[in-house]
């Protein structure tokens, strides 16, 4: 007989905190407003959900890549409307500079600023970002890119393209190089152009000084060409990345949306289960009261 009692009220017991644990457990995803608490909750689902998850990561970290390729071109385009007002400035010295009523005076103060010109111009070329990194270096961004020579500047970084993965099936460039924007070691070498113009302007007398300054103009309106053409490249990545961010955006959206369907708890039904395992745990609460009474424990004493 004492094996019969103990044994009901350990079954007893056990019914009780099975009930319990059920009203805890739907307790619990009220709290958390979802349905699934531990994989074997739904097996099928929470295999389906990490999956969604991990997507989901994979989609917010192309849209930080986004963000990051934003800035760095962003601050080139800055760079780059700087060096074309530099260079239509340059271009305008050069107009005046073909004033026949010109002394070798007046020419000398015009090749000044333009070396002041072209010392700011090797300063935006050796630009860095906000981590310090140096702009224009392609690879070796911890490199200075050029170095101001004699005969202009030399450029010592090289033509490495910074890839950054910002969607699943596409890279783009968050950088250009030096060589391609001020066009190093070509007849578009800027630097060379405005600083054989220097030396042709604090050169006494006009012997060359047309012919010189035709090609100065030549090269000048070739550079500009080609630092417009950079910007336009740099402008249509902007654009591409733009519409890649609402793309991911609306992708987001749908993950959040299936994750949603899977995961999020249906308040009305949790609700009617809340009061109905209440109910339930009370009844049994109480029927096991009631049964308990009619144990010999009554009678020992």
């Amino acid at each position: 007989m004492r094996i019969s009692t103990a044994n009901f009220y350990e079954t007893g017991v056990a019914r009780l905190m099975e009930k319990q644990t059920s009203l805890a457990k739907i307790q619990q995803q009220i709290a958390t407003g979802r349905r699934i608490l531990a994989p074997s909750d739904d097996p099928v689902g929470s295999a389906r959900a990490l999956e969604i998850s991990q997507s989901q990561s994979v989609n917010t970290q192309y849209g930080v890549n986004r963000q990051n390729v934003k800035d760095a071109l962003n601050l080139v385009e800055s760079n780059l409307g700087s060096v074309t007002t530099l260079l239509q400035d340059a271009k305008t010295a050069v107009i005046q500079a073909g004033n026949g009523a010109f002394s070798d005076a007046d020419r000398n103060s015009i090749a000044i600023d333009l070396k002041e010109q072209l010392d700011q111009l090797v300063s935006l070329a050796n630009a860095r970002d906000g981590l310090g990194n140096y702009m224009y270096s392609g690879y070796k961004s911890d490199t200075q890119p050029f170095t101001r020579t004699a005969a202009g500047a030399t450029y010592i970084g090289d033509s490495g393209q910074q890839m950054v993965q910002v969607d699943g099936s596409r890279q783009i460039a968050m950088n250009v190089t030096g060589d391609t924007v001020f066009g190093t070691g070509t007849p578009q070498d800027v630097f060379k152009t405005l600083n054989d113009l220097v030396t042709l302007l604090q050169t006494p007398g006009t012997a060359g000084l047309t012919a010189g300054l035709d090609t100065a103009h030549g090269n000048i309106d070739k550079a500009l060409d080609n630092v417009l053409t950079v910007r336009a490249s740099v402008g249509a990545r902007l654009k591409e990345i733009e519409s890649l961010d609402n793309l991911g955006t609306d992708v987001d959206l749908q993950y959040s949306d299936a994750l949603s369907t899977i995961q999020d708890l249906d308040y009305a039904k949790a609700a009617s289960d809340l009061t109905q395992q209440k109910i339930t745990l009370d009844a049994a609460q109480q029927t096991f009261v009631q049964i308990s009474k009619l144990s010999l424990f009554n009678y020992i004493g």
